[in-house]
């Protein structure tokens, strides 16, 4: 993916870090764990490496995220509120009719009004 520094490696194989690499390791971490894309860690870590970098680019790109994950947010409420009124309709009982799968298909009552 290339966020990460070529390691040295042992003679028997075994991968060499130094300490920076771990801290690059635990930025990248930590960003994937607040669901940065890889694009946008590539660019949070050319602005770390960067000391003359200004802030304002930095939470240019966090707002920006913010945003984003916000849309992410709103649409999967949506898709919850929607799967929930979906399971409510279903009997699930023996019956063949479903709900669910009619929307799923396109031809439940709900879909075609």
């Amino acid at each position: 993916i290339g966020l990460m520094p070529t390691a040295g490696r042992t003679f028997a194989g075994y991968r060499l870090y130094a300490e920076s690499d771990l801290h690059r390791l635990r930025f990248i971490k930590r960003a994937r764990t607040l669901g940065f894309s890889i694009k946008e860690i590539e660019q949070l870590l050319s602005l770390w490496d960067d000391r003359q970098r200004a802030s304002s680019e930095v939470k240019q790109l966090a707002l920006q995220h913010a945003k984003a994950l916000e849309q992410k947010i709103r649409e999967m409420e949506s898709m919850r509120a929607t799967l929930t009124d979906l399971a409510r309709r279903c009997h699930g009982d023996n019956h063949p009719e479903c709900p669910i799968l009619e929307d799923l298909a396109g031809t439940s009552r709900k879909a075609t009004n």
